[in-house]
């Protein structure tokens, strides 16, 4: 079974009335895959009986199920199925009166069938990212997490390193630290992302692309000095008498304790960061208040007013496109899905792109999105995505 916090969160939201269109469209994208599919059956079977207390759905039930969740017209287009067999699971507080009967609540307009026929006409989708990293001990072994048995990995400075079930790797203070200058380095490549807490307890959300660099007894220095490229969201443990400092192109932000997301990417203009909580100094001479970001150049910094979610909404496996030029959520899709852009003609100047959808869904969905808004074109041939305008 493929672990997919994405696809829980969307049977979570229909249990409880809140899919959006797009979000039923990936949906089901996930239920035409078969390991999915067995899934959403054995979940919303497992409902069935909890409401009705009968063990077995009969296979006109599951018919008549599937249609008000995907709107099938005719049970001759439904894919093949087993009949549920249903064992027990800690309940969920949902109804299954709501999944069989609440008509209008979840409805297939012509649009969802128009966006799920474009989603057909790309031959060559491809999948999202995943999680995953790439750690390098100080010893210059190196650990690719994905493949990584959960629990202890290594044991360096007196700290302990153990990756969790739910992938996340956590650094431990054991013992006395051995190596002061003992550094790890934990990197995601294309189409990548991962979480780690920190041995002073700081978490970081490490987007596709991103690297960073920090000792193994960070929290014991005077100063917290990490290293970081890519996109990360950091949100940072208190603590008044070390300060955390981030070094990042560009710029150096320090703080105290807070939340924030940091973009310096080396193909982006800026390097952007955005406050979310407490304050942040940049340079040592630009402090963020909550919902500014600095856009530090080699030169310069402005501070502007924003939305962070709009820049911090990756970090939830979505998509928030707020009138971002073509190159821009290009690049994000590029990095996201380990692809190569290429233009069949110069994007037009000054035109922006508006939008939101789940990173976990195909590529295709996402194109679809931009098409819809925009009206420009796609096409995918293997791993390269060619841009029509």
């Amino acid at each position: 079974m493929k672990n997919n916090p994405r696809l829980h969160h969307l049977i979570d939201s229909y249990l409880r009335g809140g899919l959006s269109q797009l979000d039923r469209a990936e949906l089901l994208s996930y239920f035409e895959d078969p390991v999915y599919r067995t899934e959403i059956e054995d979940r919303l079977g497992f409902e069935y009986e909890r409401e009705t207390g009968d063990r077995e759905m009969s296979a006109g039930m599951q018919e008549q199920t599937l249609a008000q969740i995907f709107g099938y017209k005719h049970t001759a287009v439904m894919p093949t199925r087993r009949t549920w067999k249903i064992w027990r699971r800690p309940a969920i507080a949902a109804a299954i009166a709501l999944i069989l009967f609440g008509a209008g609540l979840f409805y297939y307009n012509a649009g969802f069938h128009q966006t799920v026929s474009r989603q057909s006409t790309y031959r060559n989708d491809i999948d999202p990212g995943t999680s995953g990293a790439t750690l390098t001990l100080a010893n210059g072994r190196k650990i690719r997490l994905s493949d990584a048995a959960n629990g202890e990995l290594a044991t360096e400075a007196g700290v302990v390193i153990s990756k969790t079930a739910d992938n996340q790797l956590v650094y431990e203070i054991k013992g006395q630290a051995s190596d002061g200058k003992a550094m790890n380095v934990l990197s995601t490549a294309k189409g990548e992302t991962y979480q780690v807490r920190l041995p002073d307890g700081s978490m970081v959300w490490m987007n596709a692309a991103s690297t960073l660099t920090y000792p193994v007894n960070l929290g014991r220095q005077e100063k917290r000095m990490v290293k970081f490229e890519g996109e990360g969201y950091f949100d940072i443990a208190k603590d008044k008498d070390h300060p955390f400092v981030i070094e990042s192109r560009n710029q150096q932000i320090e703080v105290l304790g807070t939340q924030f997301n940091i973009n310096s990417y080396a193909d982006e203009p800026l390097t952007r960061t955005t406050l979310v909580e407490g304050s942040v100094s940049v340079n040592g001479s630009t402090r963020l208040s909550p919902n500014q970001q600095a856009r530090v150049g080699k030169s310069d910094i402005t501070v502007i007013y924003v939305r962070p979610e709009t820049y911090t909404d990756w970090k939830n496996g979505i998509f928030n496109f707020e009138n971002e030029p073509l190159q821009s959520v290009m690049r994000k899709i590029a990095r996201w899905y380990d692809v190569q852009v290429d233009y069949a003609s110069a994007p037009t100047a000054g035109k922006t792109y508006s939008g939101t959808i789940s990173k976990y869904a195909k590529i295709s969905a996402v194109l679809t999105l931009l098409e819809e808004s925009e009206g420009i074109h796609f096409k995918v041939d293997g791993r390269k995505v060619t841009v029509i305008n």
